[in-house]
């Protein structure tokens, strides 16, 4: 964040030079704007807040601190609006005139986060950590960026069911349902293709029983599989972990409860 000189109403408070005033009312219109942008953004208005931000640099497109400070602000804005890839240019080039920046680095990292490229995330956050070691944010940060990566590793239920890790839940219904149907066992008549697509169907409905259950998800979304025995720090067996029989007669236009007849394709 930042601010302009405090200073200048005193220095042109005899507002009797041309040139003075001039300046002085070109500061108190961008510190009008940067101040309203700040406040957007604590509203989370942040498209109107990028467009004041905008509006800075054309007001002062010859100094590169204004311009510089306000993508830092832009960049901020588009990753806290989950626009992952113009926050990533954004930052970006915020980061090749200040390859130090911390906060376009975090940033630049949440938005490497949104895009599943966990390995570019990590790095920023160590970069972000080198110069401010101490700082929450970060570690926390880094921290979920690693359990992300380790569990990107294993089954992904969001990339089962081919949604964004923001996906909201009638998303996430919609592309379970789309798949139940085009992956049935009952679909198929090949008894190579029939298993296959048996494996298929269970992974998609494992998908669903987790993306659609809020606690469940959040342990997933912190790097936790809820059907993993593995994982469970309690173990003990997978109540979720089912045979393709155990999963026969599921409606996958239902909320979850049984299915009351069977699907037969021929």
């Amino acid at each position: 964040m930042f601010y302009v000189d405090k200073y200048v109403d005193k220095i042109c408070g005899v507002q009797d030079h041309k040139r003075c005033f001039a300046h002085y009312k070109q500061v108190k219109k961008l510190n009008k704007l940067i101040e309203s942008a700040e406040e957007l953004i604590k509203d989370g208005r942040y498209t109107d807040a990028i467009s004041k931000y905008e509006s800075v640099m054309k007001t002062e497109p010859g100094v590169p601190e204004y311009t510089v400070r306000s993508k830092e602000r832009i960049c901020h804005c588009f990753s806290k609006d989950e626009k992952p890839v113009e926050a990533i240019r954004v930052c970006s080039e915020v980061l090749q005139v200040e390859p130090d920046n911390v906060n376009a680095l975090k940033d630049r990292a949440e938005a490497y986060l949104i895009e599943e490229m966990y390995d570019e995330a990590i790095q920023d956050y160590e970069t972000a950590q080198e110069h401010n070691e101490n700082d929450q944010q970060i570690r926390e940060g880094l921290e979920k960026a690693q359990r992300l990566l380790k569990q990107s590793q294993r089954r992904d239920y969001y990339k089962i069911l081919g949604v964004k890790r923001n996906a909201k839940k009638q998303e996430i219904i919609k592309a379970y349902r789309k798949l139940a149907l085009q992956w049935h066992p009952d679909n198929f008549q090949n008894e190579e293709e029939k298993k296959k697509a048996e494996k298929k169907f269970i992974d998609i409905a494992a998908a669903k029983e987790v993306l659609s259950d809020p606690e469940m998800r959040k342990k997933f979304d912190d790097g936790e599989d809820p059907l993993d025995a593995e994982s469970q720090q309690g173990g003990g067996g997978n109540p979720f972990h089912r045979s393709w029989n155990s999963w026969q007669g599921f409606n996958p236009f239902s909320s979850g409860g049984p299915f009351r007849f069977k699907f037969h394709f021929n």
